[in-house]
């Protein structure tokens, strides 16, 4: 994103308490299982290690009066290689908007992932 040039300013609790340095990792909101309704906390923690991948765009349309109205579906997957992993599924008119929504969207959906095999606890995060 963008996010780079502009000052972020918290609009919620969460974001606030994040920018204030009041929360350390992300495992601290997972812990309390806080929703995370702004990208920018992620970009806060994970930044330099997000990796971001298009999986798939198609195309979808709408049977109007007038004929079809086609958008495009961006599906994205976001991770940094170490145990978090978020998916963003966008309909937009344009590829680059949608693709850019589902980014935003794939960050607040990003989740931890527990290492291990079953039935053993190791690599707890």
């Amino acid at each position: 994103g963008k996010s780079e040039d502009k000052e972020w300013v918290p609009v919620t609790k969460l974001g606030r308490l994040v920018k204030d340095m009041k929360i350390k990792t992300l495992e601290e909101i997972y812990l309390y299982s806080l929703p995370i309704k702004e990208s920018e906390i992620i970009d806060f923690f994970l930044g330099s290690g997000l990796k971001d991948e298009v999986l798939k765009i198609m195309p979808v349309q709408k049977q109007t009066r007038a004929g079809q109205r086609t958008r495009f579906k961006a599906f994205v997957a976001i991770g940094d290689y170490n145990g978090h992993v978020g998916l963003g599924v966008k309909c937009s008119k344009e590829v680059a908007t949608a693709i850019r929504g589902a980014i935003i969207l794939a960050k607040l959906s990003i989740v931890p992932v527990r290492r291990g095999y079953w039935g053993n606890k190791i690599g707890k995060p």
